[in-house]
């Protein structure tokens, strides 16, 4: 076993925190010089080649060369014997000399600087290792002091570092760590013990699944980790036993038993009791917020919110030419109304932070119309409502759970598509007031003239007028001492809280949590987030994956080309790909592919309609054998032909004419045949045909037939001819005739009875009904 052991050890610089930032969980990159000494310190192991598989062999093995069979039988021999191999995943011990903590860490790639290892910050953190003893690193990065081994101080922690192999290697700025390989066994069970009460498994099983699948190699006993949830909250659990026993585990490729544990009865009893409370409020119950669900139109909705939740809704169908009107009734002005459309280009439930259209009003009704021209309902499958209940005395979006104590607000929800106007319409207050009635100066009320003198003296006492709003509130009210009006728009209120509300809605900056985006107020970050901002998730039409609108590389939002092709940073760079076409076998990039369709349609569209055959009873085009002039294809044209001199014709219509007589008398004896014009015909469908027996009726019925054709070579014949043909022939031209008569094809297009023939003659005639395979 210990010849099989990975040795290597490193006194490594550790990178600054911005070299680090993109580095999760426990991650960690190493400079190109350790992967290089990794593999020379790799153990030979031995790696048997199965001597009964003869596809087994060197590439330069060659069968047919029989010098080749002794150098593959040495080189088997080598294969057999030993073969310097990297333990799979890569695992190490990183060890801060300061204090002697350890934590264990992954490898996420060897591209660091030479002598320094980036770490992540969940690893800093359990070594000890504060960011701000980096802020040193310019200085330090100076050249070196050649008496830096004889005492000069070393800025990592705030103080001096003692002990041998404490310097920074190279005079590198930042704390020193030791990396030492260190292969770990496959963990089996892992016992975790939340360091709050109240956690539901519904809330961390899932996200604790996903965040040690895409972010951990290794758990390290004793350390704590941190689960993110989907509210901007975050669990905290005390890694506290792992088996295989031990101070770590790797948890990669392996089936892994998680047991969450209470740190104490007394949490247990709280989370027990913390649950029970969160079941009674929870979705659907009388003390808690409505479920939501699908709407329709006209439908008037009654339900509840508590404060600090979204209560969300869909509308799926609705006239696109139609105007909506969103219109939600409350008691209470902490409730607005948001929506967003679903589509390719917005995915998220409408939030205070991330919406299309939004209400922030202290109105007791929130109204916004969505009218068919906006262009935000391009391509939207539905339309996502959400009424959202602002906690009091709180910040509008704040994610901290409301007070228990506090009960859900209930509110009205209609969507209609009528009476739009009615709402704008404003009443003519110049005729409300009697004959006689003047207006206060003060209240601007009327009042009549006669009583205007006693009115007013009342009025001026008690009444102040508020020329911003023209409210009128008594001089002494609470009202009129907390009555404000916003220097940057013209939103008043009358107490402190629609202040408050009022500032934290539209003046208080906001941080973009998908980039680094500042703004001020949640409607122009709602704004950011749903049209410009490189993280918002879109559905790419080529890969057919949720992903952010651009990616590091992708070129920038407002770039000419991104702007002019009407895709998305990271679609323009998807549709890069290349594909091979369909139609026409070139090989064209995603992007262009809709482009080089439509270049095929118009070419379908454009080009000339085939020749068929006039032969009504074949379903063959009409190639370079044959005869084009009159009209016919090869099979139908061979029993006319003879090699005779004719200019004229004449002998070719003699030869025409006998054989309709031919038909008529005697017929072709095909049981496959369904001329109309044959004697042994299955359809009889001309007129007098089945009564034509003597030689003077079948004449009179020819010749209608045989005079309007044009044997000149000359002029191209336009009469048809009605010849019995081949069996292929005839089931070609009822399967054309068959397509024909459906109308409309598979892209919605009409195709005349010639494409229909040539489609029929290029697919061999078979032909599958759409359904059955």
């Amino acid at each position: 076993m210990a010849e099989n052991t990975l040795t290597w050890s490193a006194q490594l610089a550790v990178a600054s925190p911005q070299r680090a930032a993109r580095l999760p969980g426990d991650k960690i990159t190493l400079p190109q010089s350790a992967l290089e000494q990794l593999l020379a310190a790799a153990p030979l192991q031995a790696v048997p080649v199965p001597p009964n598989n003869p596809r087994v062999h060197t590439p330069a093995f060659d069968p047919f060369n029989p010098h080749t069979f002794a150098a593959e039988s040495r080189a088997r021999q080598q294969i057999e014997e030993r073969q310097q191999q990297l333990p799979h995943p890569l695992t190490f011990r990183i060890v801060n000399p300061q204090n002697n903590r350890f934590v264990y860490a992954g490898i996420r790639e060897f591209s660091a600087a030479e002598n320094e290892v980036a770490l992540s910050a969940i690893l800093r953190e359990s070594l000890g290792i504060l960011d701000n003893g980096f802020e040193f690193e310019a200085a330090a990065q100076a050249p070196s002091n050649p008496n830096v081994n004889g005492g000069t101080p070393d800025m990592r922690m705030g103080g001096d570092v003692g002990g041998e192999g404490a310097q920074a290697p190279q005079g590198r700025a930042g704390p020193v760590v030791t990396v030492h390989a260190k292969q770990l066994p496959k963990g089996t069970y892992v016992r975790l013990r939340p360091l709050e009460a109240g956690y539901d498994p519904e809330d961390w099983k899932a996200l604790l699944e996903r965040h040690l699948r895409d972010n951990f190699t290794t758990l390290t006993t004793g350390e704590i980790l941190t689960v993110p949830g989907t509210r901007n909250e975050s669990f905290r659990f005390l890694l506290d036993k792992v088996f295989p026993e031990g101070d770590g585990i790797c948890i990669v490729d392996t089936d892994l038993e998680v047991d969450i544990v209470a740190l104490s009865e007394e949490q247990a009893r709280e989370t027990l009791q913390k649950r029970l409370e969160r079941a009674a409020r929870a979705p659907g119950t009388t003390s808690g917020s409505s479920v939501g669900g699908v709407l329709a139109l006209r439908e008037d909705v009654a339900a509840q919110v508590l404060p600090g939740e979204y209560v969300d809704y869909e509308l799926r169908e609705w006239k696109r030419e139609d105007v909506l009107q969103i219109e939600l009734t409350t008691d209470d002005p902490n409730v607005f109304l948001f929506a967003s459309p679903l589509g390719a280009r917005q995915r998220g439930r409408p939030r205070t932070d991330m919406h299309v259209w939004g209400d922030f009003s202290t109105q007791s009704s929130k109204i916004f119309k969505i009218r068919p021209t906006n262009t935000a309902l391009e391509g939207a499958e539905a339309i996502y409502i959400s009424a959202y209940a602002n906690p009091t005395n709180s910040g509008v979006g704040d994610s901290t759970p409301p007070p228990q104590q506090q009960q859900p607000i209930k509110y009205n929800l209609r969507i209609t598509t009528d009476g739009l106007d009615t709402a704008e319409e404003t009443e003519d207050t110049e005729g409300s007031h009697a004959p006689g009635d003047v207006q206060c100066k003060n209240c601007q009320q009327w009042v009549p003239e006669r009583t205007l003198v006693l009115h007013e003296n009342f009025c001026l006492r008690n009444n102040i007028f508020c020329p911003q709003c023209g409210n009128v509130f008594q001089k002494r009210s609470p009202e009129w001492e907390n009555h404000w009006h916003c220097p940057y728009d013209s939103s008043h209120g009358s107490d402190g809280a629609s202040k408050h509300s009022h500032d934290s809605i539209f003046h208080n900056p906001y941080d973009c949590p998908d980039c680094d985006a500042h703004l001020e107020g949640l409607p122009a970050l709602a704004q950011h987030r749903t049209t410009e901002c490189p993280g918002k998730l879109i559905l790419c039409q080529f890969c057919h994956l949720l992903v952010p609108q651009k990616g590091d590389s992708d070129p920038d939002l407002h770039d000419p080309e991104v702007m002019l092709s009407g895709l998305t940073p990271h679609e323009l760079v998807d549709g890069g790909r290349t594909t091979e076409c369909h139609l026409c076998g070139k090989i064209i990039r995603l992007r262009d592919m809709n482009t080089h369709l439509r270049h095929h349609d118009l070419e379908r569209v454009s080009r000339p309609a085939p020749r068929i055959c006039l032969n009504q009873n074949c379903g063959r085009t009409l190639t370079s054998a044959g005869n084009k002039s009159l009209g016919l294809c090869n099979i139908c044209f061979g029993p006319l032909y003879v090699d005779t001199y004719d200019p004229e014709g004449k002998a070719l219509r003699r030869r025409i004419e006998r054989r309709y007589l031919s038909q008529l008398m005697t017929g072709c004896g095909k049981t496959w045949c369904q001329n109309a014009y044959c004697k042994t015909g299955k359809q009889k469908t001309a007129a007098g045909v089945v009564a034509a027996t003597s030689v003077a009726d079948i004449t009179k019925l020819t010749r209608p037939l045989v005079e309007p054709v044009n044997v000149n070579p000359d002029v191209a014949n336009t009469a048809p001819f009605f010849f019995c043909t081949d069996e292929t022939g005839q089931h070609r031209r009822n399967l054309a005739e068959m397509i024909a008569a459906e109308g409309v094809a598979g892209d919605g297009k009409a195709y005349d009875l010639a494409w229909c023939v040539a489609g029929a003659e290029a697919a061999g005639g078979i032909w599958r009904r759409r359904g059955n395979g």
